[in-house]
């Protein structure tokens, strides 16, 4: 019998977390062991609202430390985090200025100067991603308008989890999964674009060539002395996550549910015309080549800032009572800009109602009824945007991570989407980011290999549409709207 460990870090944007994995490679049996989780939030470093790389860091080395003491041989590390931040680092690989994060404003206004400078279709064509006011491309533009006496000092730009495996290794990678958010990777050459890197004004000096995942970039020395290698996993959670859902054929949808919802499908072929850049699709990297193709939908974000405004601390029974109250009494747009990172995340969905002309929510539950709506009915609107790009109906929805848990927000998925939903498995990032290193070290042939695994050691539950419930009537309204607006366009 021959087991294997290895050890996946998962860092999403409220928390991060240092799994332990055994793998039985004779019965395949999967199981993970959390050895640490620790907080992660904004913190405010002059005018911008930035991430605490070196805290992370610390927390990081700390966890896999405590890996290494857990009396087992560790054969591999994967790192897998959000997408589009970057680290910027001078000529001997000091970091220059702070981590910004994509919450902060400084990219107000950038897209629409890309848009009307280069052309939303042109900008499309070249990359297939989805527009979203952060992606790095906007970033970079603000960091040359804004900063330009920083720009001279800068060597290298790494994205967050390349830049928290070379403080490990001392390598540096640009893993390519990640490496597609940033909107400046060119969707034909999978290499970044010029015409884009030189609007953003940064040169092509500062990236190296996007590698695919699977491949160790160096080696982690532990106290005890012990190199371990370090696996450039596929290292935006998402793309981690989407390896393992145990999606049931080819027309399975997956939605990974977390601080953001990303719903989506998989494709050998990536969708960048016309209809694809109407909808706001976005085609990421994935493994194997294959494309995600999907749509960023502000997910749990909008819970959590409402938890924390009114200090609660028991979720589940947030969660009944808001289940308890009328459904869809006042519906928002998740979506809009408006709840990106505002002051007060209750006053704004409160305003956004009241201009509406809608009962404005008052109480913790009746914001919360309010998201969970809301977002069912997007997911629902998103599916048939999927559906309709690619010619067919799906047959089932795969709900991931760490929202997969919210069985309440799960049945108004399967009511307004009208179609079957399984939930699970919760930590799917860290189960796709030790996928990736168990196929670097050939321990599983491929990711549908991977998921017959996931499929074999994960609890699954399944919730059935109930098509006579008021959001799947609302949602069926809001769909039959929907298509009578694109039949008289």
């Amino acid at each position: 019998m021959s087991i294997r460990h290895s050890v996946a870090v998962d860092l999403g944007a409220s928390s991060g977390r240092v799994m332990l994995a055994r793998f039985d490679t004779a019965s395949r049996d999967l199981q993970l062991t959390e050895i640490h989780r620790f907080t992660n939030a904004l913190i405010r470093d002059g005018q911008f609202d930035c991430w605490d790389v070196d805290a992370l860091e610390s927390e990081i080395r700390f966890g896999l430390q405590k890996a290494c003491e857990q009396g087992v041989a560790i054969d591999s590390i994967g790192i897998d985090t959000w997408g589009v931040d970057v680290v910027l680092l001078d000529v001997q690989g000091q970091r220059v200025g702070p981590a910004v994060a994509y919450r902060d404003s400084r990219t107000d206004g950038i897209m629409q100067q890309a848009c009307e400078s280069l052309g939303r279709d042109e900008i499309y064509r070249r990359t297939g991603i989805q527009f979203l006011p952060f992606n790095t491309l906007y970033q970079l533009r603000a960091l040359t308008q804004q900063q330009p006496n920083l720009v001279d000092s800068v060597a290298h730009a790494l994205l967050i989890p390349d830049y928290l495996c070379y403080r490990l290794t001392g390598v540096m990678n640009w893993e390519y999964t990640n490496a597609t958010t940033t909107q400046l990777v060119n969707i034909n050459t999978d290499n970044w674009d010029d015409t884009l890197l030189e609007w953003a004004g940064v040169p092509a000096r500062w990236f190296g060539k996007p590698s695919h995942p699977g491949s160790v970039v160096g080696h982690w020395v532990c106290a005890q002395g012990n190199h371990i290698p370090v696996v450039s996993v596929a290292t935006h959670d998402t793309a981690s996550a989407v390896i393992a859902a145990p999606l049931e054929g080819k027309d399975a949808a997956y939605l990974s549910s977390g601080t953001w919802s990303l719903m989506g499908f998989e494709s050998k072929t990536p969708y960048a015309h016309a209809d694809a850049l109407a909808a706001n699709i976005t085609n990421e990297g994935g493994a194997e080549g294959r494309y995600r193709v999907l749509k960023n939908i502000m997910g749990l974000w909008l819970l959590q800032r409402v938890t924390k405004e009114h200090n609660i601390t028991d979720l589940s029974a947030l969660i009944e009572r808001a289940r308890q109250l009328p459904a869809c009494r006042c519906v928002i747009n998740p979506n809009d800009d408006r709840f990106i990172n505002p002051p007060n995340m209750s006053l704004q969905i409160q305003a956004a109602c009241r201009e509406s002309n809608q009962p404005v929510p008052q109480t913790a539950a009746e914001l919360a009824r309010t998201i969970f709506d809301s977002l069912a009915l997007l997911y629902a609107d998103v599916l048939h945007e999927l559906a309709r790009l690619r010619g067919k109906p799906f047959t089932r929805l795969h709900i991931v991570g760490g929202g997969s848990q919210n069985h309440f927000l799960n049945q108004l998925c399967a009511d307004a989407c009208g179609l079957p939903v399984s939930a699970g498995p919760i930590e799917a990032s860290t189960l796709g980011n030790i996928g990736c290193q168990l196929m670097a070290l050939d321990e599983i042939s491929d990711v549908d290999d991977f998921r017959r695994v996931i499929q074999q050691t994960s609890s699954l539950t399944t919730f059935t549409p109930n098509q006579h419930s008021e959001i799947a009537r609302v949602a069926a309204q809001f769909q039959q709207t929907h298509q009578t607006k694109e039949l008289c366009a």
